[in-house]
């Protein structure tokens, strides 16, 4: 048994192969082992693509390690191929001298051709410099489930859990989650219970009887803060987070959405946390979605919308009305790609400006992100708390790589988590016993919420103009000019944490600055730029708006500040603005992550420069 502090291993094959299954197993049983561990699951957008081509493969990408890590790893060491297409399609991210394991029943004529291969490269020559593993590993899976009497097709289907065996062998990942996660999803299909089991068990065994594989692998616990984990996805946190913020509040949660990739999963969450009081409602479509939410805010719940880029186009009108509204409101953007219906399945942090400013009129609100799947949670409470607190609506964004990617997070104490006071209007607030709803606290701005119903609280509200206080409709432009203002102030006058600047003996010359999920590769490229003995700053921004204080003043004490982004330099554009520094965008549209160590490779020379100078 050799053991290593890491492995990046990839699961590739067709989209109906069940790799996503697969894969999401082998991290929740390295979630078990007590490694750290990040995932990156990669999929066609089409519900059944076309199958056995390079545009139908689906893959997962987990990195497992003993010590703390933030990506799922730029190029994998092993990869499991079950066609020729996933093959193709993977093999230029694999390392040289990284492991195939190749399912020899699917390398066909018909199959190679229909890729592109003239030749089988599983016997052409065309692999050396690889491990490579061929084997008739669908015939395998077969043998394994024939005592069962399990037809042909369907005998097929348990190669997954096959190709997860013989990988749990050599890797020395416990068996014991995946035999019972099997059990209980097919506790009512006993015999694809049965089969699914006895492929992973033989997977498992043939590992270590066939002879093929002259080492296996070990990877160390890692050193996590004590605490209690589970495997949690980015879509998981973030419905966890909402629940929180009700429950930490007292305010019933309320979420209307619509279905969209890759949000979809925070409403089937939510939908199954009836029993914990969350209130879900699947809309007809993204602007009732919104509206309803809305309604929900003016009821005196906690009013929350999910969605993707764009369905945040369609709710653009409602989401202007809240800021008229002044109500509660949380809109969690899982970002993707774009424009139009874009890329689906992809990744992206295209919508910061949408964001920001992607509304007609003056109609400011806060924007948070997070940066990793378990900081969903973090994030969107924060965005409740503030949109609550300061009667506004706010964004949290997410994308689809934090969204579908997964981690070990620590459960926090709940009663540790931040107070969130609605602090409802319960008497009038105005001369001779009137109730004014647009009265406003000194300190926050945020106008008064009252609920519906409260005796001697009645009032109105709507999309047109306000009157200061009263909230009557006004068409002067004293009152437009003065509640703008108001509005503007409100949300630029919210207190965020300072910017925390990591850099270790403070006299770095080169700065970078990311969001979101850009978080994972900035911090694994510093750390890989670091241990060449140069020196390079670092600050991840959680408030997008209003930016944190000392943010202008932290950037001004650098020679060069660099942006990284996966889009074309969206933050970068806002800091030059705003800050009047030379912010450097670096950017990347693949519909994946950042490449850690691309953007250390980019750093070097630049680093180099400045200190010569």
């Amino acid at each position: 048994m050799a053991e290593v502090d890491r492995v990046v291993i990839r699961f590739a094959g067709d989209s109906g192969d069940g790799i996503q299954l697969a894969g999401d197993r082998f991290a929740a049983d390295t979630a078990l082992a007590g490694n750290d561990f990040s995932t990156l699951p990669n999929y066609p957008a089409e519900i059944r693509a076309p199958q056995g081509t390079i545009g139908g493969v689906s893959s997962f990408q987990v990195q497992i390690a003993n010590y703390d890590i933030h990506t799922p790893g730029d190029h994998p060491n092993v990869l499991v191929a079950l066609n020729p297409a996933a093959l193709k399609a993977n093999l230029a991210d694999l390392e040289k001298g990284g492991l195939i394991i190749a399912d020899t029943a699917e390398f066909t004529p018909r199959s190679l051709a229909k890729v592109g291969y003239e030749s089988d490269p599983l016997t052409d020559g065309s692999l050396e410099g690889y491990q490579l593993a061929a084997f008739d590993l669908t015939g395998q899976a077969e043998a394994a489930v024939e005592p069962l009497g399990v037809g042909r097709r369907e005998a097929g289907r348990t190669r997954n859990f096959y190709a997860l065996g013989l990988l749990s062998w050599l890797y020395n990942r416990p068996v014991e989650g995946t035999l019972g996660f099997l059990e209980q999803k097919f506790a009512k299909l006993p015999l694809v219970q049965q089969a699914n089991i006895a492929a992973f068990k033989a997977g498992h065994i043939y590992g270590d009887a066939s002879g093929m594989f002259a080492t296996r692998y070990e990877v160390k616990k890692a050193k996590l803060p004590a605490g209690t984990y589970r495997q949690i996805s980015g879509n998981r946190a973030t419905a966890y987070g909402l629940m929180a913020a009700a429950a930490k509040s007292g305010l019933n949660l309320f979420l209307g959405a619509y279905p969209i990739t890759p949000a979809s999963d925070v409403l089937h969450y939510l939908a199954e946390a009836k029993a914990h009081g969350v209130m879900t409602y699947q809309a007809e479509d993204e602007i009732a979605a919104a509206c309803s939410a809305v309604g929900a805010s003016f009821a005196g719940n906690l009013g929350v919308t999910v969605t993707s880029g764009p369905g945040v186009d369609l709710k653009t009108e409602t989401i202007g009305l809240a800021v008229m509204l002044e109500l509660p409101l949380v809109i969690v953007n899982v970002q993707r790609g774009g424009p139009s219906t874009g890329l689906p399945t992809k990744t992206e942090q295209a919508d910061l400006l949408q964001a920001l400013y992607g509304r007609h009129g003056e109609a400011p609100l806060p924007v948070v992100a997070a940066g990793s799947p378990m900081d969903c949670f973090d994030a969107v409470y924060e965005a409740a708390r503030i949109a609550v607190k300061y009667r506004t609506p706010v964004f949290c964004l997410t994308d689809g790589y934090i969204g579908n990617g997964a981690e070990p997070w620590r459960i926090p104490d709940i009663a540790a988590l931040p107070p969130i006071e609605p602090d409802f209007a319960t008497e009038p607030n105005g001369p001779d016993g009137k109730y004014l709803p647009y009265l406003r606290d000194s300190q926050t701005l945020a106008r008064s919420w009252a609920v519906p119903g409260t005796p001697g609280l009645e009032h109105r509200i709507g999309g047109l103009e306000k009157t200061p206080e009263t909230g009557a409709v006004a068409y002067d432009p004293e009152s437009h000019a003065k509640m703008i203002e108001l509005r503007r102030a409100k949300v630029e006058s919210i207190p965020v944490p300072d910017a925390r600047v990591d850099d270790p003996d403070g006299d770095a010359k080169v700065c970078l600055v990311s969001w979101g999920s850009a978080y994972g590769a900035v911090w694994a490229a510093a750390q890989r730029v670091r241990k060449t003995g140069r020196k390079v700053a670092r600050i991840q921004l959680r408030h997008l708006n209003p930016l944190p204080a000392n943010l202008g003043a932290a950037l001004k004490g650098y020679q060069r500040v660099i942006v990284p982004e996966v889009n074309q330099g969206q933050l970068s554009w806002v800091l030059r603005a705003k800050y009047l520094v030379p912010a450097e965008p670096y950017n990347r549209t693949f519909g994946l992550p950042l490449s850690q160590a691309e953007l250390a490779d980019h750093l070097l020379p630049i680093i180099d420069a400045e200190e010569a100078k």
